[in-house]
């Protein structure tokens, strides 16, 4: 696991790892620690680092028959900056029928049934 993350850190020395593998449900839990000025690294842009790593990884376990399970945390609790920010909204949180795009823009119209396909009006005569 080190030598994939690793290459993202700064100080590789400050990197936790906890690892727990149960037999008989065939499961794996990892858990990494990593700085607060590392993490950003170790995701990368768009999280495209720590998906390619989570890859790897669920691909290892589907060839031994296996479930694996990544969790990433801070290693220092000087970081409260995380914890205060306010959730995200989804989706679900939206009120019906609003794009999420602006205020007071809605969703067209949705037809109740299908209607007759228009055709040209040269040709409709």
């Amino acid at each position: 696991m080190r030598f994939l993350i690793e290459p993202f850190l700064d100080s590789p020395d400050t990197l936790r790892v906890d690892c727990e593998h149960f037999a008989s449900l065939r499961k794996t839990w990892i858990r990494l620690a990593v700085e607060a000025e590392d993490k950003g690294r170790v995701y990368g842009r768009g999280g495209r680092n720590i998906q390619a790593i989570r890859m790897v990884l669920i691909a290892l376990a589907a060839a031994s028959g296996e479930t694996i399970y990544l969790d990433i945390y801070n290693d220092s609790e000087s970081d409260e900056s995380h914890r205060e920010r306010e959730p995200r909204e989804s989706f679900s949180h939206r009120s019906p029928g609003r794009y999420a795009g602006g205020e007071g823009r809605t969703r067209p119209p949705t037809r109740s049934s299908p209607s007759k396909p228009r055709l040209n009006r040269r040709y409709e005569e």
